[in-house]
């Protein structure tokens, strides 16, 4: 393991197929209107830093292998039985992770399976019983999966937040001593970008009370995905939704992000969504749920222009970098972080 260097880097981009740039100091200007990014920085090189600062373990490698290696890093404090957030996306996805790498990878998790929640949009899984259908469609039958909401909804306390002060989540999460939030990092209709805190965030809400409340909606949902709200309340509802699980869990939960097939959409969006136009990067691992969405949205922003040009057009348009800075304006962890490259 090294810590993850200029050089070091440009050594590791050799190996994909579309290299990447970095600088010492990730703290890129867009090529769009909104302000730069904010949040955590990739302080790796630096010798001494004033303060504590996160930890994000990198791959470029994206199988089982490395992904149990990184999880392996992480996992001090998961025990008990664990719940493994996953996406598993509308029937047929042609983005949702691997089946046979999520299917190893549950299996090195002792006492594990795989959580979701029903939708609150119409489609494939806003039921329990077309959510089951879904999951046999798309091959998540190898483990339980536990519909979380499919036995009712329960309160949990949002302390400090900014719109919320309470989160409708599926009841059955309270069932799970740990959680481990396996993320597909990719583009948002709404949200700008998906990454781990918009898998706590929505995908844990309730399909009909929670998620209600994160996208701040009433009875009638809106007709297209162009009136679902958006924007700053959006995304702050999200952090405040998720601020409340991660208090939940404590120090009890883990983030991974798999930065492959990285739509301008979600996985919601299954066969509709676009052809990714950004190359695969690879997996990042972290026990600190800012800088591992920092890192992520960082390397996005560290590819050439015209590789990146869709994912930060859907994230600006959106407002989706008010994520960032709504984690760390509710302390929901470091702004610094470093870099660490396992490969």
């Amino acid at each position: 393991m090294q810590n993850f260097t200029r050089r070091n880097f440009f050594k590791m981009a050799s190996g994909v197929a579309m290299g990447l740039a970095i600088s010492p100091f990730i703290n890129f200007t867009p090529a769009f209107a909104q302000a730069p990014v904010i949040g955590s920085k990739d302080f790796t090189n630096l010798k001494n830093i004033n303060g504590s600062y996160a930890k994000v373990y990198f791959t470029k490698y994206i199988d089982v292998e490395h992904l149990i290696n990184l999880y392996d890093l992480i996992n001090e404090s998961i025990y008990g039985k664990v719940a493994i957030k996953l996406h598993t996306g509308e029937q047929h996805g042609p983005n949702i992770l691997p089946r046979d790498m999520v299917k190893a990878f549950q299996a090195h998790i002792p006492n594990s399976n795989i959580v979701e929640t029903n939708t609150l949009y119409v489609g494939d899984r806003d039921t329990t019983e077309k959510h089951r259908e879904t999951l046999k469609v798309n091959g998540w039958t190898f483990c339980p999966v536990d519909i979380m909401d499919e036995n009712g909804t329960a309160m949990l306390p949002v302390r400090g937040g900014k719109h919320l002060k309470e989160i409708s989540v599926g009841k059955n999460m309270l069932n799970y001593d740990s959680m481990v939030v396996l993320t597909h990092f990719k583009g948002h209709p709404r949200g700008g970008f998906g990454g781990s805190m918009k898998n706590l965030a929505i995908g844990c809400a309730d399909g009909q009370v929670g998620k209600r409340m994160v996208h701040g909606i009433g009875q009638i949902l809106p007709k297209t995905s162009d009136e679902w709200p958006g924007e700053e309340r959006f995304m702050e509802n999200m952090a405040d939704s998720a601020k409340g699980i991660i208090d939940y869990f404590g120090k009890h939960i883990v983030y991974i992000n798999v930065m492959r097939r990285m739509s301008v959409d979600c996985d919601c969006v299954g066969i509709n969504a676009e052809e990714p136009t950004i190359p695969d990067m690879g997996i990042l691992a972290s026990t600190d749920l800012l800088a591992i969405d920092q890192a992520s949205v960082d390397l996005v922003y560290a590819q050439p222009e015209k590789y990146r040009h869709d994912l930060v057009e859907r994230i600006e348009s959106r407002k989706g970098l008010r994520q960032l800075s709504a984690m760390s304006e509710l302390k929901m962890g470091n702004n610094k972080y470093k870099l660490i490259n396992i490969d």
